[in-house]
């Protein structure tokens, strides 16, 4: 029950999103919102691996974690530079509130769990979460995304999360 869910919220928050869904329907999200997207997905993962560092017990899961806090701050850090450049301020919106909402529900539920439970239950939400994460920058923010500098960012950022899930495949298959 735990991986449908996983999966479900992950999939339902970035491509059930209204504002993705509005962008298959032609009302795509703007620059401003999709760079909020992205950060704040970026962010979403952060907090979970930090939380995955402290509390992990399986010596690959915490590595796991600690290379998705180092990815993921260098590319948010990447992402702020870029706005700024720009002179773009990320706007938040629906999909970006929606994310934040079922990551502190999804934190608070692997918070109540403990050693090899609480490490596959991280390493499964990490395998969902990049699936959907890389469903919505390949469909939907990047084919959205109108600046050049922004679509590259978010194509870089695609090619480093799509080896994060099969990073995160790995160590799942390791734990079963």
């Amino acid at each position: 029950m735990f991986i449908r869910w996983s999966v479900a919220i992950a999939a339902v928050a970035l491509l059930s999103s209204p504002v993705l869904q509005g962008a298959r329907a032609a009302d795509k999200p703007t620059d401003p919102q999709i760079a909020h997207i992205a950060y704040t997905a970026g962010v979403i993962d952060i907090n979970a691996a930090k939380q995955a560092v402290k509390k992990a017990k399986n010596k690959d899961v915490k590595a796991f974690a600690e290379d998705m806090v180092r990815d993921h701050e260098a590319v948010n850090k990447q992402a702020l530079e870029l706005v700024k450049k720009l002179n773009v301020t990320p706007e938040d919106n629906d999909t970006s509130r929606t994310l934040s909402k079922q990551a502190s529900d999804k934190l608070a539920e692997l918070d109540k769990l403990d050693g090899a439970a609480f490490d596959k239950a991280y390493v499964t939400n990490e395998v969902a979460y990049h699936k959907a994460v890389n469903g919505a920058l390949e469909t939907q923010l990047i084919p959205s995304a109108s600046n050049a500098e922004l679509k590259s960012l978010l194509q870089t950022g695609l090619k480093i999360f799509q080896g994060h899930q099969q990073h995160a495949e790995h160590v799942a298959a390791e734990l079963k």
